[in-house]
């Protein structure tokens, strides 16, 4: 690690926190034995709309009923969630009285249900005690949840290795999320059987959130230069900054995005491809779990929340929506030419993963050579041309920066800082991509 200079009250310190990870082609079948194992009695079934007629809630639910598994299952959880569609996942499970849940979907779907399971366990908190700060009061959890048991269906969040849950809270049109290590899954049980059935848009939208989630960890302020150091372990944020372990998984992400995700995208029979990007979704996840992400994911999530008419192509929704492995990787190259001031070689290496020939490279160029690199390989996969083509224009930065203010979280992680004037002129840079 190398030698940082100490700055007044950093952290010295940080922790690693994943959940239990199960692989392999058909492991579902065992999450009815897991049940049975914790002595479950009333179990929560979590899922969405589209996924409740899909082959992996078919697994789940032949499982359960083939070892008698008592459990009511929901599946009313949103697309990228909002505040009000917590609300109601919540409700349910605290009518329900569970001592189990399981979440069968994407990020949206693994967010609501730990969003459900943190709330039923701590029926007299109010909702935005746990929120983020400055949106919410950022309280520790200290109650004790219950099993849960996360099975994703996507190639992208990561969300079962994570104790992130993110949601759209209308109010203020931004994103934001609860993130304490307590309310990480129990188990993440990653079937590549499950990503068969996602469409062309879906496997690269979650492939760019794996490419942001490996980018973002691996060139974050490292964990001894952020501030303040806690008072108590309790108090340290699940984003805690660059550390050596995530550096590794970060790396090892990032390796197989650059030889699969092409692969996965272009050919659904390709299930060499798709199986790797789905471990690939739990190594990042691994890395920016513990490190956390920067500026791309700070600055998607007003992109996400103030979307107009935009609607992509394979997503069956009834609303506007930016998914959000897209609203992510459309600020990349504008993102890593302005952080590459700091960690240069960092940016570099990253660059020569993804098919950048860096030999005769300057190491002050290493932004522009890690833009260009994301630049081709986003126009390879016909990405829409920057922000401009999703429905924004230059009147709407003023409210893009303003919804990236709030998300500290990440922002703070951010290598190099950000005063109002950058973000201006990077959203304004990635109005346009090529």
């Amino acid at each position: 690690v190398p030698e940082q200079p100490t700055l007044g009250n950093t952290d010295y310190a940080f922790e690693m926190a994943i959940s239990n990870i199960r692989y392999g082609e058909g492991v579902t079948k065992e999450i009815g034995m897991d049940l049975q194992n914790l002595g479950a009695r009333r179990v929560c079934l979590m899922t969405d709309k589209n996924l409740s007629q899909l082959p992996p809630v078919n697994a789940v639910l032949n499982s359960l009923a083939k070892h008698g598994i008592n459990f009511q299952m929901y599946d009313n959880v949103r697309v990228e969630p909002t505040d009000q569609s917590f609300l109601d996942a919540i409700t349910f499970a605290k009518n329900g009285e569970f001592d189990a849940y399981v979440a069968v979907g994407g990020g949206s779907v693994i967010d609501s249900c730990k969003a459900a399971n943190l709330y039923a366990s701590s029926p007299t908190s109010d909702f935005l005690d746990y929120v983020n700060a400055p949106i919410g009061k950022g309280k520790p959890v200290t109650v004790p949840l219950k099993p849960l048991i996360a099975v994703p269906t996507t190639a992208g969040t990561g969300s079962e290795t994570t104790g992130v849950a993110i949601f759209d809270f209308k109010e203020l049109k931004v994103k934001t999320g609860i993130a304490s290590r307590a309310i990480k899954p129990t188990l993440g049980i990653i079937d590549p059987l499950h990503t068969l059935s996602m469409p062309e848009r879906i496997v690269a939208n979650s492939g760019f959130d794996v490419l942001c989630h490996a980018l973002e960890s691996y060139t974050a302020l490292p964990y001894n230069m952020r501030s303040p150091c806690p008072s108590n372990p309790i108090n340290r944020p699940a984003y805690q900054g660059s550390n050596p372990i995530s550096d590794v998984w970060a790396l090892h992400a990032l390796r197989i995005v650059a030889k699969y995700l092409k692969r996965a995208i272009r050919n659904p029979e390709d299930r060499e491809a798709r199986a790797n990007m789905h471990l690939a979704s739990a190594f990042a996840g691994i890395g920016f779990g513990n490190a956390g992400v920067h500026l791309c994911h700070g600055m998607s999530y007003p992109i996400s929340g103030l979307v107009k008419t935009y609607k992509p192509k394979d997503y069956n929704v009834d609303h506007s929506l930016v998914p959000h492995g897209l609203s992510v990787v459309l600020t990349s190259p504008a993102v890593f030419a302005f952080t590459a001031q700091i960690y240069p070689e960092r940016h570099l290496e990253a660059a020569e993963i993804l098919g950048a020939d860096i030999r005769t490279a300057r190491i002050k160029d290493a932004g522009f050579i890690l833009a260009d690199t994301l630049r081709k390989f986003l126009f390879d996969l016909n990405v829409d041309d920057g922000l401009a083509a999703i429905g924004y224009s230059k009147a709407d930065i003023p409210a893009l920066v303003k919804g990236t203010l709030p998300q500290e979280r990440v922002t703070k992680l951010s290598p190099r800082p950000q005063t109002e004037e950058d973000l201006s002129a990077l959203f304004e840079a990635s109005m346009k991509l090529y």
